[in-house]
């Protein structure tokens, strides 16, 4: 199904509504991806998209308030602005308000601009890729993954405990932003993190069209030792002691046993 329509600052929680008449005849497993794709244009009100459903795709053209894809539960957002716009500049403009993201558990958003302050605050699921954020990113995350293609506010990953988190830092300053109590900030990204990133950026210029998007994708060889990788402490140890747990071959059994 499609859907277009226009919106207004007034219109509130769009999407929530139809994800939880999804939620209610298939449960949390949703529809095939994609089933109900939604095209709308203006300025949306606030939590577009909350606790959207897996096979439910939001697409704006315009901007949003707060609270975008709070709960997101598997759906898909993107935002980007106005293609009549030509003097705005994304990577510099607004996209999207505070607080987005809150309390996501799956799906994934792509906003081709500047998100607020508290960006993916308690996100536990969500794929997000944004070109900036406030202040307090990714406060309190838990799981999902975070890329921003572009400036970072203060106090980044403050009480991060969870999930990983990919910032351009082109000037050298991001770890000066960064709340280090409870993370690591890498350089050294595997092989593995490099082909999720190219694949995650790949994506965002897929759907959102983004010229930042497509610089990095073009001069990929460049730009992709200017990513830092920010994982918290504790999240990054559970993981090595995982690992090694399945490397470790299990003991044999004695004799009679």
């Amino acid at each position: 199904m499609r859907i277009e329509t226009p919106v207004r600052n007034v219109n509130r929680a769009i999407g929530a509504m139809l994800s939880g008449e999804v939620a209610r005849i298939y449960g949390h497993a949703g529809l095939p991806d994609n089933t109900i794709h939604i095209r709308a244009t203006g300025t949306a009100g606030q939590s577009f998209g909350a606790w959207l459903a897996h096979g439910v795709a939001l697409e704006l053209e315009g901007d949003a308030n707060d609270y975008v894809g709070k709960g997101l539960s598997g759906g898909r957002i993107v935002v980007y602005p106005p293609r009549q716009a030509e003097k705005i500049t994304p990577e510099d403009s607004i996209i999207v308000g505070n607080t987005v993201l809150y309390g996501a558990i799956a799906g994934e958003c792509y906003f081709r601009g500047v998100a607020g302050e508290r960006f993916a605050v308690r996100n536990s699921g969500a794929i997000a890729v944004v070109e900036g954020t406030g202040d307090h990113g990714c406060e309190y995350m838990t799981g999902g993954i975070v890329v921003v293609i572009g400036k970072t506010g203060r106090n980044f990953a403050a009480g991060m405990s969870g999930g990983i988190a990919y910032v351009l830092d082109e000037d050298g300053t991001f770890e000066k932003r960064c709340n280090m109590s409870m993370i690591d900030v890498m350089s050294d990204m595997t092989r593995f993190d490099a082909e999720r990133l190219h694949q995650l950026i790949t994506n965002h210029w897929r759907y959102t069209s983004s010229v930042r998007a497509r610089y990095i994708l073009d001069h990929w060889d460049e730009m992709k030792g200017k990513f830092r990788k920010v994982m918290p402490v504790e999240y990054r140890r559970a993981l090595k002691e995982l690992m090694t747990q399945a490397e470790t071959p299990a003991p044999l059994a004695a004799a009679g046993e």
